[in-house]
């Protein structure tokens, strides 16, 4: 909606024909977005080859684990001009560890792909779709790549802030996703906004001292794709992961959150792959242990959170010292 108000010729590819032709004839999408109505130069496609002709700015908005499949998709396509793949998805893949735009790489080859951009930051999709302000960044590892997206998609209502931080802002956007479903059980749990406020920040010292042993900028970590992404996800209603946390919170079962859920929620995949990165980088992240054992070995929520709470004394200043002196910073 953001690339049509700017005027631009917007296909929209579904595998669902249904959902394309009431994108087509009713220009509304009942399931995700109810009661908004689309720009008619939005038009559905049910033919990938068909929406791809003559394209060569891709929005790849598709949950982590579709990553793969759609983009060997586009490569059996064979592209006739590279293409900048811009996306949007928020996670890391298990077991290979890989950040979004490394399993792009992976998956097409350079004589189709022109360069990878990311655009990331606190941006519901309902809150959007209404035109409220909303604003995010993009990165890139060519600068002018990023700088052409951000053109693309800036307008009064939504801002588009450009970082060279490739790493940090692919972190942060798919960390905040375990520490929404973290702070969605604490709200189930009727823990309130003490415990809640807590785990905001003790979740965004996680990401930054994982982030910054990756090779992130700390100070990503503070902006709109860290700490803004996090505060949006984890206290408001529209949040997949707050949701489906919450539920877990009152006593549901993953299986059954999941089922009930009906959409993808990120943060479950994420959580398993933090995990993994936790252990091969050696970085202390308790809150992304506890919610592992939540949703994988079966421990109960609360006694997850007394665990928590249990822990040997620290102190706070620690972690950002840790993180400074990653990137060479002293004092």
């Amino acid at each position: 909606m953001v690339l049509a108000d700017n005027e631009h010729e917007v296909r929209l590819w579904s595998h669902n024909p249904s959902q394309v032709n009431e994108i087509n004839l009713e220009h509304k999408n009942h399931k995700y977005l109810p009661n908004i109505e689309l720009p008619e130069n939005i038009v559905g496609y049910s033919s990938l080859s068909e929406t791809m002709e003559e394209i060569k700015i891709v929005i790849l908005a598709v949950p982590t684990k579709a990553i793969r499949e759609v983009v060997g998709q586009i490569k059996e396509l064979e592209p006739k001009n590279p293409l900048i793949i811009v996306h949007v998805s928020k996670g890391i893949e298990p077991d290979t560890l890989l950040r979004i735009s490394e399993m792009i790489k992976e998956e097409l080859p350079e004589a189709y792909l022109d360069d990878i951009v990311v655009l990331s930051g606190p941006s519901h999709a309902e809150e959007v779709s209404l035109r409220h302000p909303t604003t995010v960044s993009v990165t890139s590892e060519n600068m002018k790549a990023a700088e052409e997206i951000q053109d693309l998609f800036i307008n009064q209502h939504f801002r588009v802030y450009t970082n060279p931080d490739v790493i940090g802002v692919e972190i942060g956007g798919a960390l905040k996703n375990i520490i929404a479903l973290a702070a969605g059980i604490t709200d189930g749990l009727g823990y309130g906004d003490n415990a809640k406020a807590a785990l905001m920040t003790r979740g965004l010292a996680e990401i930054a001292r994982l982030g910054t042993k990756m090779g992130a900028n700390p100070l990503t970590f503070s902006g709109l794709t860290g700490i803004g992404d996090l505060i949006v996800t984890c206290t408001s209603v529209h949040s997949r992961n707050w949701r489906a946390g919450n539920l877990l919170g009152k006593g549901q079962s993953l299986q059954e959150v999941l089922d009930n859920m009906g959409m993808v929620v990120e943060g479950v995949r994420t959580t398993k792959a933090a995990y993994q990165l936790a252990n091969k980088y050696e970085v202390k992240m308790p809150i992304t242990e506890a919610l592992y054992d939540v949703l994988f070995n079966g421990i109960e929520p609360k006694d997850a959170v007394d665990r928590l709470m249990a822990r040997v004394k620290t102190h706070e200043m620690e972690d950002l010292a840790i993180a400074l002196g990653e990137r060479g910073f002293e004092g």
